[in-house]
């Protein structure tokens, strides 16, 4: 029969049927499939290479018969030029899932943007890191990729790391190298995360970065010790006292500004570093010398000969600011020193009638660590309470050795840190000297 609107509406399946296929008598491979429950599909059935295609052309009532017939000679139109009208429109339904899914992951590679990296990659691997080395690591990454903190972290190339390279070499050639470094061992690591494609370099990998890492060998002198510590002296607190601690205790400038009163013993003799804070991972115990003792009695506003008093909370700061934060302003601090200590080089230099003075040797507080030790050495003390008290635990015993060695040598760290303070102090009035002198304890 030839379907119509009115045939249509009255067809329907037997009892127990599921569904029930008719096909127009005059439209070869046109029809109606009626399902139990009432409803009525138009389709279009065709073979090809003896493969049987079944097209639906669309729900009666919202398409007419008529409109479904013409649907259905347009296809067999096609099916008989050669063509598989349901392979294209597969193929097509295809292509437009491929399609979406392709902008779908574009649009989630430009959402995850250089700053979204960055934040990822403080939270899931900067923060195992030891708190100095995060501070460091997280404030050169944010600070000089923001230039492209908005731009897709996948779309960045070497042209792009090659012009923070070039701002970032403005601030000095270590803080180039250190970017570099960084943006990198970033990169790197969502790389083999999967957040950015393997299949696309490493832009970090070949930028350029000025010079080279030189290990730093500068040892102070007697009279450049003496020199900044009393210039040191006229820097209000914390600064001032943090510098000449760090001079007495040859401690790493994070390890003291972090310090709390928790970690001072109650007589003020030991300093223990909790294993969270050093750079090995363990916990080192650091004697306090008389003048170290000093400096932490005249921060509780007590001097020699009071009975020590009653040390703050333990979690309070001992070297802390105004607002009660830790000491975060390194370089302010040491521009003032050189800038305290060259007006006094100048000034000796006019009291005697000589010229200006040459402006003093570079230096970094961690150069004090070098001084110290290289004055224990000179001094008679043996390598290895060098080692202990800089907490460098693999130092000079190394090997079987350092299997079976596992003494602290705290006697020894002690008679040291009490033999440097009583230098430094000779060395401040003027007479260093060069004999081995040891302070040693009232029995």
């Amino acid at each position: 029969m030839k379907l119509s609107d009115g045939i249509v509406a009255g067809l329907s399946c037997a009892e127990g049927q599921k569904d029930r296929l008719v096909f127009d008598t005059t439209s070869k491979g046109f029809g109606v499939r009626v399902q139990a429950s009432g409803e009525r599909g138009f389709l279009f059935r065709y073979k090809v290479a003896g493969v049987s295609r079944r097209i639906p052309l669309g729900a009666f009532g919202e398409v007419t018969t008529a409109g479904a017939r013409k649907e259905a000679e347009r296809l067999r139109g096609e099916v008989l030029t050669g063509r598989d009208p349901w392979a294209e429109r597969r193929a097509g339904q295809v292509a437009t899932i491929t399609a979406e899914r392709a902008a779908r992951a574009e649009a989630k590679r430009d959402a995850f943007t250089v700053k979204s990296l960055i934040d990822s990659y403080a939270e899931k691997h900067v923060a195992t890191l030891r708190p100095a080395t995060r501070r460091d690591v997280l404030s050169r990454l944010r600070l000089h990729l923001a230039s492209i903190a908005n731009e897709p972290a996948a779309s960045i190339g070497r042209r792009d790391a090659a012009k923070v390279m070039d701002t970032a070499i403005i601030a000095g050639e270590t803080t180039a190298r250190r970017v570099r470094d960084y943006a990198r061992a970033m990169w790197g690591w969502a790389q083999r995360r999967g957040s950015l494609p393997e299949s696309v370099p490493n832009p970090w990998t070949n930028a350029p970065a000025p010079g080279r890492d030189v290990p730093r060998d500068r040892v102070l002198s007697d009279e450049e010790i003496g020199l900044i510590w009393r210039e040191a002296g006229k820097l209000e607190a914390p600064y001032g006292p943090l510098v000449r601690f760090l001079c007495l205790t040859m401690a790493r400038r994070e390890e003291a500004t972090a310090m709390r009163w928790g970690e001072i013993a109650p007589d003020l003799s030991t300093w223990t570093q909790p294993a969270g804070r050093t750079k090995n991972g363990k916990a080192h115990v650091v004697h306090l010398s008389a003048p170290a003792r000093a400096i932490l009695r005249g921060l509780l506003g007590h001097h020699e000969g009071e009975p020590v008093p009653t040390l703050p909370k333990a979690e309070q700061l001992v070297f802390a600011t105004f607002d009660k934060k830790p000491v975060t302003t390194h370089s302010w601090v040491k521009r003032r020193l050189d800038t305290s200590i060259s007006e006094a080089r100048a000034k000796a230099a006019l009291d005697v009638g000589a010229d200006r003075p040459e402006p003093m040797q570079r230096w970094v507080l961690h150069d004090f660590r070098r001084a110290g030790v290289t004055w224990l050495a000179g001094a008679g003390f043996p390598p290895h309470v060098a080692d202990r008290l800089l907490n460098h635990v693999g130092g000079t015993i190394k090997g079987v050795a350092a299997i079976y060695q596992r003494g602290e040598f705290l006697k020894e760290r002690e008679r040291a840190l009490d033999a440097w303070g009583l230098h430094l102090l000779n060395s401040v009035n003027g007479n260093s000297g060069t004999g081995k002198v040891v302070a040693l304890r009232r029995s």
